[in-house]
């Protein structure tokens, strides 16, 4: 599935002005968006998944116009069928393991988590989760809140999956294992992704498109 970024935005904090002018066009199963902190990373992946607003240009993923400035066109986030993995993986706090992942399927869960349905279970089940069900975030340990938060994110069956730093709060040997499942998941849900990483390590281990950024702008290699 081609994924096309060509937008432009200015970023204002106080005095500071950061100015953010990336194209890349990417076909590949996996894209990494590397560079170091600051550079800009993040806001692409805000920017594609309809949580902040380019100011000029257009994206669009497998044909169809995410955000297109001149054609005034803007979908919702809930409307682009993109999947969000958060840095610190944002996994509601007061909810179990099992309503954080079946919140994408159905609200009435966070009534009566028996409501679940059997695509949440295997979800679970896919990703070790099954005996945490009833756990709640504070009692998981870093590899397992972020095998929450896919399971969460691929439980509305996106058509993208965004990752944002997804190793960067885990230790060396835990972060080669979940490189390796990162990548099976990938196979096995047939969802591109795009990974946004400061580490050559993630870089090599992950292959497909790499897109280096730097102050804001892009350099695809």
């Amino acid at each position: 599935m081609r994924l096309e970024v060509d937008i432009a935005k200015t970023l204002r904090a106080r005095e500071r002005e950061f100015h953010l002018q990336l194209k890349f066009a990417s076909d590949a199963d996996v894209t990494v968006l590397f560079g170091p902190s600051g550079a800009g990373k993040t806001q692409t992946l805000y920017a594609i998944a309809g949580l902040t607003r380019p100011d000029s240009g257009a994206i669009r993923v497998g044909g169809e116009t995410l955000f297109d400035a001149q054609r005034k066109i803007n979908l919702p986030a809930h409307r682009r069928g993109v999947g969000y993995v958060f840095q610190d993986y944002a996994l509601f706090p007061h909810l179990s393991v099992l309503q954080n992942v079946a919140f994408a399927t159905s609200r009435s869960v966070l009534f009566n988590p028996r409501q679940a349905s059997a695509d949440v279970y295997a979800l679970l089940a896919r990703f070790a989760l099954g005996k945490l069900a009833s756990s709640y975030p504070h009692q998981l340990s870093g590899g397992q809140r972020q095998r929450v938060a896919l399971a969460r994110a691929l439980a509305a069956r996106p058509r993208l999956l965004l990752l944002d730093e997804p190793f960067a709060a885990l230790d060396a040997p835990l972060r080669a294992r979940l490189r390796t499942e990162l990548l099976a998941v990938r196979a096995q849900f047939d969802v591109p992704m795009i990974v946004i990483t400061h580490d050559p390590d993630d870089v090599a281990a992950l292959g497909g498109r790499v897109v280096s950024i730097e102050n804001g702008r892009t350099r695809t290699r």
